[in-house]
């Protein structure tokens, strides 16, 4: 019996983008396409089969030990980056500026999607979500640079809707205007009370 249900939810790439190895900051640079290997899209900041661990993760491991990477991806909601904007008062959220590897447009929620919910494009190319990324002061940074005054209220803004991380499952080409389909784990919410 399969375990992850394919959803009628199909989201249309509207933005692929690379953080550069080299950076001095989050921002990407736009790109139309690149090949998701399982060290995610190669040249990128974040690519590696492991990485070492961050403040993200100090209640499991000690910062800088090494571990697996599923962290390869930043995955936004077009519509959660326009919520975010409306509410720090701009007209838009330029992708390059919260240094976005992937923004998807046409999943309600999707910030909240389960986590192990997978991502599959139509050429079968599959990124596993492993959990919220929650927002912090790096793209604040560069927001409050392009839009003086503005930054500042990113990171309450975008809380809960700042999209996924993720890491790749099945390798293959990604672009911008493909559709990727949700699947999402068959299990019920966990109720340790119940």
């Amino acid at each position: 019996m399969p375990e992850l249900v394919p959803t009628d939810h199909v989201a249309t790439i509207t933005f692929l983008g690379r953080v550069p190895q080299n950076r001095d900051n989050i921002r990407a640079e736009a790109i139309q396409s690149a090949y998701a290997s399982y060290e995610g899209f190669d040249g990128e900041f974040h690519a590696g089969l492991t990485r070492a661990s961050c403040v993200r993760v100090k209640s499991q491991h000690p910062e800088g030990t090494e571990i697996r990477n599923v962290r390869q991806f930043s995955i936004l909601s077009a519509e959660e980056l326009n919520a975010i904007a409306q509410e720090i008062d701009i007209d838009a959220i330029d992708p390059l500026l919260v240094g976005a590897s992937i923004v998807l447009s046409g999943i309600p929620d999707f910030t909240h999607v389960p986590p192990s919910s997978r991502l599959q494009a139509e050429n079968g190319t599959t990124i596993v979500v492993d959990m919220l990324n929650a927002p912090c002061q790096y793209p604040a940074r560069e927001i409050e640079k392009e839009h003086p005054g503005h930054g500042k209220g990113f990171v309450p803004a975008a809380r809960g809707r700042r999209g996924v991380c993720g890491w790749v499952e099945r390798q293959g080409e990604l672009r911008v205007g493909d559709k990727m389909r949700l699947h999402v784990p068959g299990q019920r919410a966990w109720a340790p009370e119940g």
